[in-house]
């Protein structure tokens, strides 16, 4: 593998990857305590594939975010070269499949700059599990990660560390041995005495890094609270999801969950009251607030280049309104209203492009009704409000019913009674259809740029 980034997988403390745990706070968490690489959380390749590449300037972050505006993975600068992306099928479903194994892996090495590694469980037999890895080591992957359990064992079932021996025996690339959490490691030294028993290069920690990150730091575990305001004070900086943050302090806590305090975090509803509940309620608030100052100052420096979503927007007619939802019946929107209009007219049915500002996150609409452009320049909170928005323009520029309380539409409703069973032709189910279907143009993140999505930091 040509790669001047390549990482070094001989003599290294890995984070394993773990479901909900592996997010930035943890992984960070993990090198400030002396892990040489952090794995991230499985994730669905799937689902990256829909996600665009945002730089996050408040929080100097790169985000690949999905279209329902979920982050799936937040990375940063201070990790760069020493977190490995993981993504493949739900647990060891591949392990019954050794063709398609081989040519995912095939088609990743010839097909990225980046070291590919796979991680395994072992076969119910000493020989398959040895041919499997043989056919791996094929592929041109730079290492490859052994959980020396087989596919349904459990954490109690005893780590085998005499597999683990012998593939590290029979192939040339480095192994790193995982599953030593139960039986094996408690504390660092039982991290070496781990690798020594497998023959391994390197040892993947999961679960013992899960409870206590510290368990890489050569001095000896530091003391929990300690660990978990740590991990806390991540969180906040990082802007990770409080359900995220609630669940990894779980597992931290463990035996601890009913204390005092571990009611505390489980009674929590937001970041705030987990900080309050670990004394933490200054610095949230202090946190917030720079995070808040910094966003305006973002917003200040780039409205001017920002202001317009679109390349070209002379002659848009432009207003001041957002669409609130309680104004309006459930039934009816300013979208088909326009819709209907349009259609009575025999006019081509309103494009909707809808673009993303990077700065905030907040969403701007054109609709363009025969060929006039309509826009709200009040940015909003999701694709969907932003479109009835600038639906609302055009509809109050034509001096047209836009479907608030009390305004009648008798058009909109003598069709609903006429053809309450329409296909996808009908003006509800257009309204029913994904944002963005009637004009099939692709979602856009301002700021991205044309490299691979995983490329750099």
């Amino acid at each position: 593998i040509v790669n001047s980034l390549s990482l070094c997988y001989h003599n290294k403390l890995i984070l394993a990857p773990m479901v909900r745990v592996g997010t930035l706070p943890m992984r960070l968490l993990a090198l400030d305590y002396g892990a040489d690489i952090v794995y991230c959380e499985e994730l669905i390749d799937l689902k990256m594939i829909q996600c665009k590449r945002v730089v996050n300037e408040v929080l100097s972050t790169v985000d690949f975010v999905a279209p329902d505006d979920r982050v799936v993975f937040r990375t940063c600068e201070r990790e760069q070269n020493r977190v490995v992306f993981q993504m493949g099928g739900m647990g060891a479903a591949l392990l019954s499949d050794p063709d398609k194994i081989e040519k995912i892996l095939s088609t990743l090495v010839k097909g990225t700059r980046r070291p590919v590694t796979c991680k395994i469980r072992i076969l119910p037999s000493l020989e398959d599990t040895l041919s499997l890895v043989k056919r791996i080591e094929r592929t041109g992957i730079a290492a490859i990660a052994v959980h020396g359990r087989k596919r349904e064992e459990r954490p109690q079932h005893p780590v085998s560390c005499e597999v683990i021996k012998a593939i590290a025996d029979t192939v040339s690339i480095p192994v790193i041995a995982n599953g030593g959490s139960h039986d094996h490691i408690q504390r660092y030294s039982d991290i070496e005495d781990f690798r020594q028993a497998t023959a391994a290069s390197s040892v993947m920690v999961a679960r013992a890094a899960m409870w206590n990150p510290s368990i890489f730091l050569k001095e000896g575990l530091r003391p929990l609270e300690e660990v978990m305001q740590k991990y806390i004070r991540y969180a906040v900086q990082y802007d990770n999801h409080y359900t995220n943050t609630k669940y990894c302090l779980c597992q931290m806590l463990r035996e601890q969950l009913e204390s005092p305090q571990g009611r505390l975090l489980h009674a929590a509803q937001s970041s705030r009251e987990i900080c309050e509940a670990f004394g933490l309620g200054a610095f949230y608030e202090e946190t917030t607030q720079e995070l808040d100052a910094q966003r305006a100052k973002l917003s200040a420096r780039t409205s001017e280049e920002t202001r317009e979503p679109a390349e070209d927007t002379s002659g848009v007619i432009k207003m001041a309104v957002k669409f609130d939802r309680r104004a309006y019946s459930a039934q009816i929107t300013p979208k088909m209203c326009l819709l209907e209009w349009c259609r009575r007219e025999k006019l081509p049915q309103p494009m909707y492009e809808t673009v993303q500002r990077p700065v905030d996150r907040l969403f701007s609409s054109i609709v363009t009704v025969a060929e006039q452009k309509y826009q709200s320049t009040l940015w909003d909170k999701s694709k969907k409000l932003a479109e009835q928005a600038a639906a609302i323009v055009c509809l109050r520029s034509q001096g047209l019913p836009e479907g608030r309380l009390g305004e009648e539409n008798p058009s909109l409703h003598k069709r609903k009674r006429e053809a309450p069973d329409q296909d996808c032709g009908g003006s509800r189910a257009q309204e029913l259809a994904q944002p963005g279907e009637l004009c099939k143009k692709p979602f856009v993140a301002l700021g991205s740029d044309e490299e691979s999505p995983l490329e750099g930091w």
